[in-house]
């Protein structure tokens, strides 16, 4: 068993405009078999972009709000709404509000998706 903080855990600053605490997984202070979790301040007018990957996944939106966007459909999404999203399937979290956007997510198999990667090279796919 281990219990740490997420206050204690820095993060990565994304140029989409978000903050982002991988609590379970590579890297973190905790290191699960099987999945990676995470918490993510997203900024005024900031957003996790468009993206894919072969994880299943679960955004939980912990505070805030924003719209949530599944493929070609946009949801609008406040503190308490929880979205499962399917392998290999397009999606975009954006905080249209005017307070941070607090999110934490989960998915399975265990990596660290690609688009991370590629939002902070800048070599990320336009969609």
């Amino acid at each position: 068993m281990a219990i740490s903080s997420i206050g204690n855990i820095t993060g990565t600053e994304f140029p989409a405009g978000r903050r982002t605490r991988v609590i379970v997984g590579p890297g973190a202070p905790v290191e699960a078999e099987s999945f990676v979790m995470g918490h993510v301040t997203i900024y005024p007018g900031g957003s996790v972009p468009e993206h894919e990957h072969g994880q299943e996944e679960v955004y939980i939106i912990v505070s805030g709000s924003g719209v949530l966007i599944l493929g070609e459909t946009e949801h609008p999404v406040k503190a308490g709404d929880y979205a499962y999203i399917k392998p290999n399937h397009v999606h975009c979290l954006r905080n249209t509000g005017s307070e941070d956007m607090v999110m934490m997510f989960c998915y399975a198999p265990k990596s660290i998706v690609d688009h991370w990667q590629q939002e902070l090279s800048g070599t990320e796919e336009k969609r």
